[in-house]
Formats: structure tokens, sequence, C-alpha cells
């Protein structure tokens, strides 16, 4: 099984994705920790990538993708993935896609965690004390949501195009919400 989790910033992506690669018996892939990984090492791809980070603006296309598909195409090697944090943009999106094809290891669905602003601005405010640099300001989380829907509808459109989106309530309990993707992934494979 091969998913894309998308979903604004404390949609529960990193949750989820853990629950589903644990149900699934796949790897999850988070871009986000992939990035901040490189940050907390001191790595050059680290020093080139923690100012965006800081500002809450998006990582270079080709960095990120990059990174991204070295990470995927090694999961997809092991039996499949589940990729969250990644695309941001539609030109990742379409990019990160092609590789995929090409190297048959393309997601089966691409899985949308649907939340509204503000109680996603309260889930990021209560992980803020986790050291993340990214949801420790106010502004920063306010301009991370800004980022996120200029960019998001786009990227919801090409996969519904490819006919693998699924949209999900993520404001559920995280119980409610795995098992509504869990259901959800049949029809999307169909």
């Amino acid at each position: 099984m091969r998913i894309v989790l998308l979903g604004a910033p404390g949609s529960g992506k990193g949750t989820q994705g853990e629950i589903l690669a644990e149900r699934l018996g796949v790897r999850h892939v988070a871009s986000g920790e992939l990035l901040r990984a490189h940050v907390a090492a001191g790595t050059e791809l680290g020093l080139t990538v923690a100012e965006s980070l800081e500002r809450g603006d998006l990582v270079p296309d080709d960095t990120v993708i990059d990174m991204v598909c070295e990470a995927v195409a090694a999961a997809a090697a092991e039996g499949g993935y589940i990729l969250d944090g990644f695309p941001r943009t539609r030109t990742q999106a379409e990019r990160a896609y092609a590789i995929a094809k090409a190297l048959g290891i393309e997601p089966d669905a691409a899985v949308y965690l649907a939340l509204d602003d503000a109680v996603a601005r309260g889930r990021l405010a209560g992980r803020a004390g986790g050291g993340r640099i990214d949801d420790a300001d106010a502004s920063v989380i306010r301009h991370r949501l800004e980022v996120f829907h200029a960019n998001m509808q786009p990227i919801l459109e090409f996969y519904a195009s490819l006919g693998i989106l699924v949209t999900v309530d993520a404001a559920q309990t995280v119980v409610a919400v795995t098992d509504a993707i869990l259901a959800a992934l049949p029809s999307a494979r169909a």
C-alpha cells in the first residue's frame, strides 16, 4: 500500500501516518521529520532549510523532492509507504508523481485530512512545547496556514484528476479518522 497524507499543519498527518504504517505494515515517511533531522544534525541540507522552517515557508522544490523521493523509494522497496507532509505545491505533486510512476511506486491513494483552521491553530499551539520551531509562534502558525491554503487546492485537484483522492474529516477522534481512512482505501484503489 502506498499512501500520500495531505492536510493542514495540525491535521493529524503524523499521528495517522504512524498508525496507518503500523496497521498496513509499511514505512511512515514524514517529510517534516526528515527536514528537522537535517537541521538538528547541522547537515548542509539542514543549514539550507533552517531559515525556511523558522519562517514557516516552503523548502525549495528541488531540495525537498530529492530528499523525499529517496526516502519513498527505499520504503517502497520494503513494501510500501505512508508519506506525510509532502507535496506542498502542485509542482511538487506533479514532479514527484512522475518520478514515482517511472519507478512503479506511485501512490494508491492521496488522503486529505480536512480540518478547520481554528482547530488546527489550537492543535499547533498545544504541541509548541515539543521543540518544534515551526509551531512556537502564533504569527508563524498563521503564516503556515496561509501558505497551506494558497497551495492545497491545486494539489487536491491534481490527485482528484488521477482518481485517487480521498477526503476525511480530521476533526474526529484519532480512531474515527483512522477507521474512515481504512474504510475509504478499497474505493481509492478501484
